[in-house]
Formats: structure tokens, C-alpha cells, sequence
């Protein structure tokens, strides 16, 4: 088969390699119909996550139709159409019983490898990295999915997979996001990324009650999608002092809840803040480039929540521990628990209460996911979300 292949920093090629097999009861096998690349395969692609070995096939945003199913496969049977999402989750273990999947304590063959970095292993995801678990993902023709039975989730009616694709991974994500800032009516929120997550994370706050949303982001093709089909109001920190301008949209008081939706890879507009982290990375000394985490931190009122759904790899420097502990701030972080939020979401699509397709900028064909790569890392062609056709 045909898959999308991790073959070094910044450079993936579209390769044949062995079409998966029923390795164990409980897997089956799914023709992709869709694929997605997510903001955090950039992470990958710039080389900033480790143990990436060449040839990983890559991707975790996949949807299809099931074409073979282990023996103990109770729920799934060939020909169903499935979204399959980004954590692999057994569903027996106490973070599985507790709704908490993406910390499943079963799924990551490679455990060891990530206990040396976090101290304890989360769940394996497909395509990202041998640390958590080797997964080959699902940019690619076909796609072993373990544990068949706890992750996808069925689409039995005719939405289309533009519709439902982003169950995978970032509707659910920029959900939780909004989720863990436990909203109350009246409240602001404040996202710190316009890119697809971020809108999604807009599009959340305002479903679970928010009164005002407001999104900081420095491309104004991302600020208009946020602005025009979110609904958020909108920051180009470029342009303007985020810290300034959000006290004086909140009377001074800052916004109840804070976002990170952009992780690891911030830019920042003050070239010393931002060389200096470059350089840290650049040496090792750190992995991470945490502006906006910073900056949530310090522009959250008193008493207020930070939520981490931006993806982190590792260690970071300068962090405002201060700020938090002193002003009794929560902060709250997690990769997505995506199974807990797939029939809920899925109902909220299917009563149109919101059409995820609206962040959707490019289709293109797998074949082409090269191209697909550049064009989202480099923001060219207004490039907002690339859905790719394995078909």
C-alpha cells in the first residue's frame, strides 16, 4: 500500500510500504477514506519530537471502512464506516474505567521510552512516534487499528466524511479545551491560536455557554476564520500588545478562562524573547518554545483557569510559576480523551448545532502530501486545514 513517510526533519515522502496485518483478536483493519494533517504532525515534520525513525508512517486524524476484524471483534463488522480516533485506548485499564484514554495504561508497547521523559507512559497514538508506541498512522491506504472495539466509532447515516472526519482528533480536542475552563454564563475566554484547534476550541466555549470568546493569532486568514465562522472576537498580537489589549477589552480584569491551543513551536514578536528560545532549542536545553503558555498565564484574572491543549514535547525554561501559584490560577492540560467525546460531538453534528467542515481550506490527494505538508507548515495559500483522499 501506499503511506505518507516520515524520512527526516522537514521531509516526508509518499513511499509503498507492507499493508497492515491482524496482529492480535481485537484489531481490525480500515480502509481510509480520509486523512488529515494536524498541526501537531509539524511538530514532527520539524523534528522536535524524538524517536521518529525513517519510514514512519504518519498520521492520527483518520476515518474509513472496516475490511477485516480479529475474532474477538465484538462491535465492528466488515463494511462499516468508522472514525478512528488518535489514541489507542484498551478500555479495561483505571484510566480507561475513569474516562481518561489518552492516559490508557495498556496501549504503548514502547512505555519505557516515554517513562524516561514524563515519568509515566501515556496512552500510544498512531504515527507519532516510537515513544509512544510505534503505531504506523493513518496517512496511508489502510491502517491496523488495535483494540477495535474501544475507539471507533460508527457513522451510521450520511454525513459526510468533511462532517465528521475532525471527531478523530481536533473537534474533540478544542472541545475539551473549552470544557476544562469549567465555562459559566457571562464569561470571556481567551484562545491563544486561530489554527484549526483554536477555532474548534472557539466554536466549543461558545456552545458550552460562553458570553464573549476572543482569539490572538498573527495571520489574518486564520483571525477571519475564527472571526467570521466562529464567532470570536480577534487579536493579531503583531499588531498589537496582547496583554494591553485584553485588559482593556475586559475592564481590566483579564478573561476568566485562557487557552493554549498552539504548544511547542510559538512564535513571538519580540525577536530577544524568541531568539532565545530558538537558541535554548537549537542547543538542547530546552524543547519547547512556550509563548503563549506564558502568556496565558500572566493575562488570566485572579482566581481564573488556564487550559494546556497545545501540544508539548518535553521541557520548557522561564515558566511563570509565580504568576499561577500567586493568584491562585488552575491549570489544566491533557492530550485529548477523544472516546469519551465521540457520540456527544457526533450528536451536536448531526442536530446542527455545528458543521466542523468550516475549517477545511484544502483537499488534496495522498499522493500529494508532500505539497500538503509545505503549504500548512508555511502558511502559504492561506492554508488553514488539509484533508487528504486515500482513494
Amino acid at each position: 500500500m501506499k503511506g505518507n513517510c516520515w524520512m527526516g526533519r522537514n521531509s516526508v515522502e509518499v513511499l509503498t510500504v507492507p499493508d497492515p496485518q491482524i496482529l492480535n483478536a481485537q484489531d481490525a483493519i480500515v480502509k481510509i477514506t480520509s486523512t488529515a494533517i494536524c498541526g501537531s504532525d509539524l511538530h514532527l515534520y520539524d523534528g522536535y519530537i524524538p524517536t521518529m525513525e525513517k519510514g514512519d508512517v504518519l498520521g492520527h486524524e483518520f476515518m474509513g471502512e472496516v475490511v477485516e476484524t480479529g475474532p474477538a471483534v465484538k462491535h465492528l463488522t466488515t463494511g462499516d464506516r468508522v472514525v478512528v480516533p488518535f489514541p489507542i485506548a484498551c478500555g479495561h485499564c483505571t484510566a480507561c474505567r475513569h474516562e481518561m484514554y489518552s492516559v490508557c495504561e495498556n496501549s504503548n508497547p514502547n512505555a519505557g521510552l516515554a517513562e524516561k521523559l514524563m515519568g509515566y507512559s501515556p496512552a500510544g497514538f498512531f504515527g507519532y512516534s516510537h515513544m509512544l508506541g510505534g503505531y504506523p498512522g493513518g496517512q496511508a491506504e489502510y491502517a491496523r487499528v488495535p483494540f477495535a472495539d474501544v475507539g471507533p466509532i460508527k457513522i451510521e447515516d450520511d454525513l459526510p466524511d468533511d462532517q465528521v472526519l475532525f471527531l478523530s482528533d481536533i473537534f474533540p480536542t478544542g472541545f475539551m479545551g473549552a470544557e476544562m475552563c469549567d465555562i459559566k454564563p457571562g464569561d470571556t475566554v481567551a484562545v491563544w491560536g486561530a489554527g484549526p484547534v483554536g477555532q474548534f476550541a472557539v466554536a466549543s466555549a461558545y456552545l458550552l455557554g460562553a458570553d464573549r470568546v476572543i482569539a490572538i493569532d498573527r495571520f489574518p486568514y486564520r483571525l477571519d476564520i475564527a472571526r467570521e465562522r466562529a464567532g470570536a472576537e480577534t487579536i493579531n498580537y503583531e499588531e498589537m500588545d496582547v496583554l494591553d489589549t485584553l485588559k482593556e477589552m475586559t475592564a481590566g480584569r483579564g478573561p476568566d478562562s485562557c487557552i493554549d491551543a498552539v504548544g511547542l513551536e510559538a512564535h513571538h514578536p519580540t525577536s530577544v524573547i524568541h531568539a532565545y528560545d530558538r537558541a535554548k532549542q537549537a542547543s538542547r536545553l530546552e524543547t519547547e518554545r512556550p509563548h503563549a503558555l506564558r502568556e496565558a498565564i500572566l493575562a488570566c484574572r485572579n482566581g481564573g483557569t488556564v487550559a494546556v491543549i497545545g501540544v508539548y514535547g518535553g521541557l520548557l525554561d522561564k515558566f511563570p510559576m509565580g504568576s499561577l501559584m500567586n493568584r491562585s490560577l488552575t491549570l489544566k492540560a491533557g492530550q485529548c480523551h477523544v472516546q469519551r467525546y465521540l457520540q456527544p460531538l457526533l450528536e451536536r453534528i448531526r442536530n446542527g448545532e455545528i458543521d466542523p467542515s468550516f475549517v477545511i481550506s484544502h483537499h488534496l490527494r495522498l499522493d500529494e502530501a508532500p505539497h500538503g505538508y509545505e503549504i500548512f507548515k508555511n502558511k502559504q495559500e492561506e492554508c488553514n486545514k488539509v484533508v487528504m483522499s486515500a482513494l
